[in-house]
């Protein structure tokens, strides 16, 4: 497997659905080796639940399964994520499924018994596209897009230039833009070898937030930095 490809995997989470016990711990005991998580669900409404709770970088999903089929669960992703890669697997060669699993915007599907080759070749593909959707919005302010690619941040598409450690510190912001970003993970992340003195991070916080056209970034004394 590429040495790039294995990299990339190793920071992912996959959602895997699949009814059949004995399949499902295979294929996640296998999966395991290569990416960060796999969350496992033995049912449609499982699985959507904890895409829900989890926010998954890639799903997995068998199409037979009880409560909901693969595609009900794929179909209620796709209601509000239409970028999220989707490999389907299934034991059926039915036109009927494949067809529609095709209008639902899958990166590949797979026809058991699934080999791992395969099912990590249908992965190269997911990480592929998820290198072309890599742009996130701001939850507080969807006006604000980064582009990891790019590093590049946008305010209704108009670019704010930004210094490589002002992009930097925005960029782990955003990655963990549900919780805080402490002090320590600024060191390590931003100023990673060299040594962030107090008047060194109040100073890029202060020139950044000149750069931002609204005030989103607020300081927790003693903590760390979250967006408002």
């Amino acid at each position: 497997m590429k040495k790039e490809l294995i990299e990339k995997l190793k920071d992912l989470t996959i959602l895997y659905a699949e009814d059949e016990d004995g399949i499902r711990k295979n294929i996640s005991n296998s999966l395991g080796y290569y990416v960060k998580e796999v969350i496992e669900a033995s049912n449609g409404e499982e699985a959507y639940n904890l895409y829900c709770e989890t926010n998954p970088d890639i799903i997995l999903s068998d199409i037979h399964m009880p409560i909901l089929n693969g595609i009900e669960f794929v179909k209620k992703v796709r209601e509000t994520n239409r970028d999220i890669p989707i490999v389907m697997i299934t034991a059926y060669t039915d036109k009927k499924y494949l067809l529609e699993a095709v209008e639902l915007h899958m990166e590949k599907y797979i026809i058991k018994p699934i080999e791992l080759d395969s099912l990590l070749e249908s992965l190269e593909k997911c990480v592929f596209c998820l290198g072309l959707n890599k742009k996130v919005y701001l939850e507080i302010d969807e006006k604000y897009s980064f582009d990891y690619d790019k590093k590049e941040l946008r305010y209704e598409e108009e670019v704010i230039n930004l210094n490589k450690k002002e992009l930097m510190f925005f960029e782990v912001l955003i990655s963990n833009q549900n919780r805080i970003t402490t002090y320590e993970e600024l060191q390590t992340k931003v100023w990673q070898d060299d040594i962030m003195t107090d008047s060194a991070l109040r100073s890029l916080v202060r020139n950044l937030r000149k750069k931002l056209p609204t005030d989103i970034i607020l300081n927790l004394s003693g903590i760390g930095y979250r967006f408002v």
